[in-house]
C-alpha cells in the first residue's frame, strides 16, 4: 500500500510538473497557491466549530489526513506549512483580506497558465491537482520526494 501511494503521488508531482515548467509560471503559482491557502483558511477561520476551534483547523486536518495517505514525510511537511498558515490567520482574523487574497491568488495562477505557460491549469483536467498545487510546491521547497523535485 505504500508503494502505491509513493507511486501516485511522485506520478501526480510528475503530471502536474508537466504543465508547470515556464519560470514564470512557477513564480506566479509559488505566490498564487500561498495566497489561496491563505484565503481558505482565512475564510474557514471565520466559522467558529467548537472551544475556539474554526473550520481552518478542520480543513488542515482534513487535507493533512489525505496528504499523509499518500506519503507521510509530505503529509507531515504539509500539516507543518498548513500549521504556520493558519496561525497567520489566527493572527491576521480578517476574513476580507483572506477574500482578497484567495481572488488575487487566482489571478495570479491564471496569469502564470496565460502568459508564461500558454495551456490550461492542470485541475481543469484532474481535480485532484487542487490539492496537489500545494504539495507540489511544498516538496519543491524542501524536496522531500527526490523523484517528483526532479521532475519539475
Amino acid at each position: 500500500m505504500k508503494r502505491r501511494s509513493a507511486e501516485k503521488i511522485d506520478a501526480l508531482f510528475a503530471e502536474y510538473g508537466a504543465a508547470h515548467r515556464a519560470p514564470g509560471n512557477v513564480a506566479c503559482h509559488s505566490i498564487g497557491i500561498t495566497l489561496i491557502v491563505f484565503g481558505i483558511l482565512s475564510l474557514a477561520h471565520a466559522l467558529p466549530v467548537a472551544n475556539g476551534w474554526t473550520a481552518s483547523e478542520a480543513v488542515v486536518a482534513v487535507s493533512g489526513l489525505a496528504y499523509l495517505a499518500l506519503d507521510v514525510p509530505l503529509g507531515i511537511a504539509m500539516l507543518a506549512t498548513a500549521a504556520l498558515v493558519d496561525l497567520a490567520v489566527r493572527a491576521l482574523d480578517d476574513p476580507r483580506i483572506g477574500a482578497g487574497a484567495f481572488v488575487v491568488g487566482w489571478i495570479f495562477q491564471a496569469i502564470g497558465h496565460a502568459v508564461y505557460e500558454k495551456n490550461s491549469p492542470a485541475f481543469f483536467r484532474n481535480l485532484v491537482h487542487l490539492l496537489v498545487g500545494p504539495a507540489y510546491l511544498v516538496n519543491k521547497v524542501l524536496r522531500i520526494r527526490s523523484a517528483a523535485a526532479a521532475s519539475g
